[in-house]
């Protein structure tokens, strides 16, 4: 059975304006999200759940799915903030979301086999894809708790206009994951890629491995995700910020010896929209893909 495609696409982007993930890039209009379904299905992905929040869902089956249709299998899955286990109750005063992990568990009921989790909103490129499909089409029948991240190298990740935010990654001799630590002010100084820590820069190699919300697991994540959130909900409910992270969970099952994170190394240069000032160089980018033929136009 091939893997299936989880994409991320409840959030709004409050740092570029409005939503995102609908912004045709392409030079037929086409969205950040149509390139990766389109990655994904040549990575060797059979289905696609996108999970996304109820009140753009007509938007999204008009101006996304109809494009696939014929392509690869699609769901949708909802988002929501009352949506928690039972026994929780979501505080009066809460309006941010769960968190991505909050939102992978969305897709517990539809998700059957092995599966890669993605950003809506990024552009990861071909060789991201190619690189997951084959570990996770490539896992034995059956497997469990042997998972894997698409790890960038940092500085393919930047953006001109600003700091970004990543998870930097540790690797043992396995390439497997010991840590992501979220550093939320990274960019390129005079002297390199550099991230914040306090009040200190700390240079660090432009291949440090980083976390780009590129995840690949098998179902019974979904019930690690479901017990870990009921611990982290109790002594989190009440933070109005606080949000379920999917490096939360994986390095929960990382240090407890539960599961195993490869880190596949990518030659994808990320790219995306972090900033407003970053569209046109995204759409400048996919136009030059498209003319090296690395994409038909129209896409689908």
């Amino acid at each position: 059975m091939k893997p299936t495609l989880v994409v991320l696409a409840a959030g709004m982007g409050s740092r570029y304006g409005g939503l995102k993930q609908l912004d045709g890039l392409g030079p037929n209009g086409e969205t950040i999200m149509d390139y990766s379904v389109f990655d994904a299905i040549r990575g060797g992905f059979g289905k696609v759940v996108f999970i996304i929040r109820k009140d753009f869902e007509a938007d999204f089956r008009k101006l996304v799915l109809s494009k696939y249709e014929g392509h690869v299998p699609t769901e949708v899955v909802f988002q929501s903030i009352d949506n928690l286990p039972e026994g929780f109750t979501c505080p009066a005063d809460r309006t941010k979301p769960w968190g991505t992990n909050h939102a992978v568990l969305m897709a517990k009921d539809v998700v059957k086999e092995p599966f890669c989790v993605i950003n809506a909103d990024d552009f990861y490129g071909r060789d991201c894809f190619a690189v997951m499909g084959k570990f996770l089409n490539e896992l034995p029948e059956g497997s469990k708790n042997v998972y894997s991240m698409v790890g960038f190298r940092v500085a393919n990740t930047l953006s001109e206009n600003g700091k970004v935010s990543r998870g930097v990654c540790s690797v043992n001799e396995k390439k497997h994951l010991t840590t992501v630590v979220e550093r939320t002010e990274i960019l390129r100084k005079e002297n390199g890629v550099c991230y914040k820590d306090g009040e200190d820069w700390v240079q660090i190699a432009d291949n440090t491995p980083v976390s780009m919300n590129v995840w690949g697991f098998t179902p019974e994540y979904f019930q690690y995700s479901e017990d870990y959130f009921k611990s982290w909900l109790k002594a989190n409910i009440d933070a109005p910020k606080s949000e379920y992270y999917i490096p939360l969970m994986v390095n929960e099952l990382i240090n407890s010896g539960k599961a195993t994170c490869e880190v596949l190394d990518t030659t994808s240069k990320w790219f995306g929209v972090t900033y407003a000032d970053d569209r046109q160089g995204t759409v400048d980018r996919i136009a030059r893909l498209v003319k090296d033929g690395v994409y038909p136009s129209p896409l689908f």
